[in-house]
């Protein structure tokens, strides 16, 4: 596994490189150029003091979201419930269905153009509640804290000019921040600003079980340092 110190070393080097091209085209190809070039096999190494550093990379001024973590609401088995209620018949077979939505804690969302889900803040959850008052899962704020935590203990940022699209488009990865100390309070606040939003993703097997894809928690990539409390420009 690389070392932080080494791993710093190569990010320098990297940024001498200017444009690089992708090495997948897609939105995730810039994760998996970064990774190839640093020839990291797993995106977390050791960091200072020895603690675990997850690594990511975004597009400067992309609108699209970066996870922070997933975690499935409570209780278990209430995706199944979520689908068998709001789910729609999948466009490539027309058989099996599917659930795929993004949810705010300012407005109810739109689910094939009727009103569906909001976030709700209570004292200790957070709860996903229909526009009747339901409530159909819920998520424990210590569960949500150690799950940030957990993920992303301290995270290396790391930031790409690009130009070209497709197979053809290039990064030049030329900035770089260690953020860490999450702060839960801002992360509350962001999701009360909408600005942290949650994308809820469950799909259906063949057999008729459900197959959860994740329910993320997201981000704008510019906001993304706000859920931390220290932050360092080491590039």
């Amino acid at each position: 596994m690389i070392g932080y110190q080494e791993l710093i070393d190569k990010l320098e080097a990297i940024k001498e490189m200017g444009y690089v091209k992708t090495h997948r085209a897609g939105t995730t190809g810039i994760g998996k150029t970064l990774e190839d070039l640093l020839g990291v096999v797993e995106n977390n190494i050791p960091g200072p003091n020895a603690a675990m550093i997850e690594l990511k990379s975004a597009r400067k001024n992309s609108s699209s979201m970066l996870t922070l973590f997933t975690k499935s609401s409570l209780p278990r088995k209430v995706n199944s419930y979520l689908l068998k209620e709001y789910g729609y018949r999948t466009l490539s077979d027309n058989q099996t269905l599917e659930l795929h939505t993004t949810i705010n804690a300012q407005e109810y969302n739109l689910l094939k153009d009727k009103p569906g889900f909001k976030i709700n803040i209570a004292n200790d959850t957070l709860q996903l509640v229909a526009t009747d008052g339901r409530i159909f899962g819920y998520w424990d704020k210590t569960m949500l804290k150690r799950s940030f935590e957990k993920k992303l203990p301290k995270l290396l940022y790391i930031k790409a000019d690009t130009k070209g699209s497709g197979p053809d488009e290039q990064f030049w990865f030329n900035e770089a921040h260690l953020l860490s100390g999450f702060s839960f309070d801002t992360f509350l606040d962001l999701l009360r600003q909408g600005v942290i939003k949650v994308d809820i993703r469950i799909g259906q097997y063949p057999d008729g079980r459900t197959h959860d894809h994740g329910t993320a928690f997201r981000v704008l990539p510019d906001k993304l340092d706000l859920c931390f409390e220290h932050r360092e420009k080491i590039m």
